[in-house]
């Protein structure tokens, strides 16, 4: 058992803060399994100890709040409950945890949260207190919403949330004006993008990246999820020699093309075990929000895009990227020829930019990583 040095009592606000924020770190621990689910942490508190820690480990498999009565047992009885996400109270592929916590003799229940999905929506906080549990809600909320910001995303928009990643130089080059790129950054950031490709629904890149670096787009070592690979191509040109291609029945690949792309190109991507994908739009802001639709009602929750410039530009172009991870390498390239990480058509004026928040700024080695997020999207 573990006492917290800030828990005065069991309605000190500050008690309350600190057991929220140990229920959002644990609900972490979920990422790369509960998705589609939401990532949600229970922490079970009695007489000012942790009785009972539990997060949302698997999808289909049991949630937070059960896993932490398990973990505290009788304990939990007249306990305090920290769950970062309203209850559950429907059948799902589990029973409801509203029932669990109700059957578990909880006092009081602290909520981060209420739950969006329309067959929550507040039920589970009702059933709570029609059984006498006092119930709070709203407890270091903004951080709840910021992890699961995903989950909301494809709940309202029915897309997933768009994680683009790129490399640079300290003047914001991807590559020299001869093309090389291989190494910008260090091997520590690689090391973290293969662990973010090891928990994310898909991973996009366009055809020329495909075909110029012949990437893998694997996570390595493997991580809890294996990513779809996925290549924006138009009209079908992706190399059966490629890489991708020829792994198409070790990893699952996917082509998306437009109405353009010839059959026969298709047809041999398909023989190669590529999911082809047909998109008919007019342009390509109607082709990547059609792709996004798609792959939303696959019910993926996270896109990770690698490249290349064009492609990121397209996606900036249109504001459908939520999430930025830049890696900034200590390291001067120059050269009018040397490509940006974004392209596309750009803006003609500084106040027409997007706002980004910076989540987190980490440093990997020499190299700094900056995750930033749209502002208008958390």
């Amino acid at each position: 058992m573990t006492r917290s040095p800030d828990a005065a009592s069991a309605h000190d606000p500050l008690a309350d803060a600190s057991y929220m924020d140990r229920a959002l770190a644990l609900a972490e621990r979920g990422a790369g399994g509960a998705e589609p689910n939401p990532l949600v942490g229970c922490v079970i508190v009695r007489d000012g100890q942790i009785v009972g820690e539990g997060w949302h480990d698997q999808y289909g498999g049991p949630h937070a709040e059960v896993n932490a009565i398990l973990a505290a047992g009788e304990q939990a009885r007249g306990a305090t409950f920290y769950v970062t996400l309203e209850p559950c109270s429907h059948f799902g592929k589990t029973p409801p945890c509203s029932r669990a916590v109700i059957a578990a003799g909880a006092k009081r229940v602290v909520v981060a949260q209420r739950d969006p999905f329309p067959a929550v929506a507040g039920s589970g906080i009702d059933e709570l207190r029609a059984a006498g549990i006092e119930v709070e809600v709203g407890i270091r909320e903004s951080a709840a919403r910021q992890l699961n910001a995903p989950y909301l995303k494809l709940l309202a928009a029915r897309r997933p949330w768009v994680i683009a990643k790129w490399a640079m130089s300290l003047d914001g080059k991807i590559a020299t004006r001869t093309g090389d790129s291989r190494w910008i950054s260090g091997e520590a950031s690689r090391r973290e993008v293969h662990a973010l490709r090891g928990r994310v629904d898909a991973i996009l890149v366009g055809r020329g990246t495909a075909e110029r670096d012949d990437p893998l787009l694997t996570a390595r070592p493997p991580g809890r999820r294996v990513a779809t690979r996925v290549v924006v191509d138009r009209l079908a040109r992706l190399p059966v020699q490629s890489q991708l291609v020829r792994t198409a029945r070790e990893a699952p690949t996917l082509v998306v093309v437009g109405s353009q792309a010839p059959a026969t190109r298709r047809r041999e991507l398909q023989l190669h075990g590529c999911e082809v994908l047909e998109i008919a739009a007019p342009n390509d802001a109607e082709f990547l929000c059609a792709m996004l639709d798609d792959f939303g009602a696959r019910r993926w929750t996270n896109l990770l895009v690698e490249g290349g410039a064009a492609l990121l530009g397209s996606l900036c172009d249109e504001r459908l990227c939520d999430e930025l991870h830049v890696y900034v390498a200590p390291k001067l390239i120059g050269g009018a020829g040397a490509p940006g990480a974004v392209q596309g058509l750009g803006l003609e004026r500084i106040a027409d930019a997007s706002r980004w928040r910076a989540v987190s700024v980490d440093r990997f080695d020499d190299d700094v990583r900056m995750i930033v997020r749209r502002v208008d999207e958390t």
